[in-house]
């Protein structure tokens, strides 16, 4: 692809991906749809498989305006007159079944016109985020001018045959990975150009029809319900590889990296076995695309990875590639030896390091280009923060914000190399920082609204949704309903947030059902009660569960109780604030029992820290933690235990999950001072060569999970101490905590407009500049002294 083009395809997909949601006619989210979900004859729908589909019109003039509705199962890539233009569906479950509606009459013209759709189904190798029925695709009309294009037997689809799956290997991998399948593609079979309006379909089958398509809520039976998709379409850039890190089977002076550069090529000699290992120099997501000609019957097999690893599996510094090898998911593309070949997998991958393992014939291959398309939610970043005391802090900022961003796409992620599954702990954190980072609450409001579709029979929401595997993780239902507190907390929707009271009182109501009478604390609880991946809570194989701290199975869980009272105290907040005072009112009582009871047997008065039961054996963080969030400890207590949970090094420790809630504990009790000095553990995973942040310490399998970018937060939040005073963020309060920085600098989006803080540290004292929102008031608090705050500039000395 020449450089020109790539420009002009950019400029195309920006102008896509900032398109406002369009226009649905009313009558297609209430009544049957006349298009019908079509597929390919002959073939087992739940079996793997690559189709494409086509249908061609002739248009009289080039319209204003031409909106269509799309979905699919598994997934589809909407081409018209052979130029890209949408992907999805945002995954979801078959009751809640994403389309998509785009406006494609800027890629019309007048005469003949070509609409492409791949549609693929990676069936038993499909992700285990991915949930599905059968295959199959849908387009419907948004008027009977677009109508033309309804899906029925008028369009054409035919199988390709150039795709295998490569299931992933865990247990050759050593590990949890349940991403999809690679792909191995046949270039000999593939059927170039099948998107482009001037290719011959004459020998393709007319598709079969399945059903109708029916919106959620309507008919008395379908396969899929379908709602409109709430998010927008994922971003899609450019991105180069960096550089060659290492290469065998070749001779120096015959390796070039301009192909990487665009300005060149590399010839691999015919009958040759040649290694080339590629390095990002940061961790992406991305499309690999890889265009190569000649070498007929060669194979190019590419291998990702977070990092490389030594023989005992540890990976040591992420920049240190010497006697190490890569271990990962693979790719392969086989060749046919025309001009000009190009290979992408149908899914992105997750890499820093690629290894291209090649193999050739009787004829050498040429590597025309081979770089990445960046992929992912189209966040932007709107937020900054800067200390001149600490340039560390910068570091972290930034390699934070890169994490947060591998990890959202048409869900958020846990991590985007073993997983890609939306998990409730680790959501609550990312979608916290979406909000003070971007502002953007969409992908937020669509994960709230994804656990409440999961809610099961008992009352439970599930604890990664969605997957096609279910699993239930209680803890994780209750910091579902912490989820919906923080976006009552922060976003003034009322509608929204009562739409989820019901299943609220759900998820409490089936811890009250644990309630041990004989010691007013949770009794035996069931499922994989998870808290944090700590050293000791190691995985049991007779369970088969981990980070599961002692009471859970024996009853009597300090941590989980303190959690459900903790809960308790936001579910009351909300219910209060919507005039359901005897509802508020039951469940403060209920946390108020629940939490003394549970402090007055757990707390170790000669240890000075929370016991994980009353058993009194085992002494985690955690515990204490949560005691202090739960409101549990006396007032006066509260800072000596705060202390107790950071010096006492025999306490349990909380990994990077759980010091979000350390932070939250420090801030509580009024010692946020103290967070500044707890950021070296992210800044040895940066000196260690990571560029994301880890799912856990050394040894960590994930080099990229969200849940410890909370820096990113906490610096606006906690340094800053930008905080919503008020339900809907309608009022604020900036509480700042420097640490020992003199200084810090920081701004945040806000549903009114900007808020912005400059703080000069002046002794004990401080001079503060802010800038809010013209409607917003608050408070500034330093040193226990408060200051009304109004819309506007304003600026704050204290002594």
């Amino acid at each position: 692809m020449n450089k020109l083009k790539l420009v002009c395809l950019l400029f195309f997909f920006c102008n896509i991906f900032n398109t406002k949601a369009q226009e649905i006619a009313p009558n297609l989210l209430y009544q049957r749809w006349d298009a019908q979900w079509i597929a390919h004859q002959n073939t087992n729908l739940t079996n793997y498989g690559v189709f494409h589909f086509r249908k061609n019109f002739d248009l009289k003039a080039k319209p204003t305006k031409f909106i269509i509705h799309l979905s699919a199962d598994n997934r589809y890539r909407l081409f018209v007159n052979g130029n890209y233009v949408s992907a999805g569906p945002a995954r979801s479950d078959a009751m809640h079944w994403n389309f998509e509606t785009i406006d494609i009459a800027e890629q019309l013209k007048v005469g003949k016109n070509t609409i492409s759709v791949a549609v693929w189904n990676f069936s038993d190798d499909m992700p285990w985020s991915q949930m599905s029925r059968k295959t199959g695709f849908i387009l419907q009309g948004n008027s009977p001018v677009e109508a033309v294009l309804n899906t029925d037997k008028s369009w054409k689809v035919a199988q390709n045959m150039a795709y295998k799956p490569i299931p992933v290997d865990g247990g050759k991998l050593q590990t949890f990975i349940v991403v999809g399948a690679g792909e191995e593609i046949d270039a000999s079979k593939y059927p170039y150009g099948w998107e482009k309006p001037e290719y011959d379909d004459a020998k393709w089958n007319a598709a079969v029809t399945l059903e109708h398509g029916y919106p959620s809520g309507v008919g008395s039976g379908a396969t899929w319900y379908l709602v409109p998709r709430t998010i927008p379409q994922m971003e899609e850039k450019y991105q180069p590889i960096k550089e060659i890190r290492r290469f065998t089977g070749i001779a120096d002076e015959l390796i070039k990296d301009s192909f990487l550069k665009g300005s060149g090529v590399q010839v691999i000699p015919a009958n040759s076995k040649v290694t080339i290992l590629l390095d990002q120099t940061f961790e992406t997501v991305a499309y690999p695309e890889m265009t190569v000609s000649g070498g007929k019957g060669s194979s190019v097999q590419l291998t990702y990875a977070e990092a490389l690893m030594n023989e005992k599996r540890e990976k040591g510094n992420r920049n240190d590639i010497s006697g190490k090898k890569i271990m990962g998911n693979i790719d392969i593309f086989r060749t046919d030896g025309q001009a000009k070949r190009t290979f992408r997998p149908l899914w992105f991958r997750t890499f820093r390091y690629i290894e291209l393992q090649i193999e050739t014939k009787a004829e050498p291959l040429t590597i025309n280009s081979l770089y990445g398309i960046y992929t992912g939610y189209p966040f932007e970043e709107k937020a900054s923060f800067k200390s001149t005391n600490d340039p560390s802090l910068k570091g972290i900022w930034d390699t934070g914000y890169r994490t947060a961003r591998l990890c959202a796409g048409e869900t958020y992620f846990d991590c985007p190399y073993y997983e890609q599954l939306q998990y409730t702990g680790d959501t609550r954190i990312q979608a916290l920082i979406s909000l003070y980072v971007t502002g953007d609450d969409r992908l937020m409001r669509k994960a709230i609204q994804d656990y409440d579709n999961s809610t099961t029979a008992e009352g439970l929401t599930q604890a990664r949704y969605p997957s096609n595997i279910t699993q239930i993780i209680p803890t994780f239902s209750l910091f579902w309903v912490s989820m919906v507190y923080d976006y009552w907390m922060h976003r003034k929707d009322d509608k929204f947030v009562k739409s989820f009271t019901p299943n609220i009182e759900r998820v409490l109501t089936w811890y009250e059902r644990k309630i041990d009478p004989k010691k007013n604390m949770l009794g035996t609880l069931s499922w994989w009660c998870f808290v944090d991946w700590a050293k000791p809570w190691a995985w049991d194989n007779v369970y088969e569960v981990g980070g599961v701290p002692e009471g859970v199975r024996a009853g009597n869980s300090s941590i989980i109780t303190f959690q459900y009272v903790y809960t308790l105290r936001q579910a009351s907040a909300i219910f209060e604030s919507y005039g359901e005072k005897e509802k508020a009112n039951y469940y403060k009582t209920l946390a108020d029992l629940l939490g003394k009871s549970t402090f007055e047997q757990c707390f170790d008065a000669t240890r000075g820290v929370v016991a994980d039961s009353p058993l009194k054996k085992d002494f985690s963080q955690h515990a204490s933690i949560m005691a202090i969030l739960s409101g549990a400890v006396p007032k006066n207590q509260e800072q000596a235990l705060m202390e107790k949970i950071l010096s006492d090094q025999s306490l349990i420790q909380a990994t990077f999950y759980f010091k979000f809630y350390q932070t939250q504990a420090l801030k509580r009790v009024g010692l946020a001072e103290r967070y500044h000095s707890t950021l070296m553990p992210w800044r040895d995973m940066i000196k260690e060569g990571l560029t994301t942040f880890a799912e856990n310490p050394e040894p960590t399998r994930s080099d990229c999970h969200a849940w410890s970018a909370s820096p990113n937060y906490d610096f606006l939040a906690t340094i800053c101490g930008i905080m919503p005073e008020a339900p809907g963020f309608e009022e604020v309060r900036i509480q700042p905590a420097l640490g020992i920085l003199d200084n810090a600098e920081g701004k945040m989006p806000h549903p009114w407009g900007e808020i912005s803080v400059k703080l000069n540290r002046k002794g004990k004292g401080i001079s503060a500049e802010i800038i809010l929102p013209e409607k917003l008031i608050g408070k500034f608090i330093w040193n226990g002294k408060i200051t009304k705050l109004t819309g506007g500039k304003q600026t704050i000395n204290e002594e």
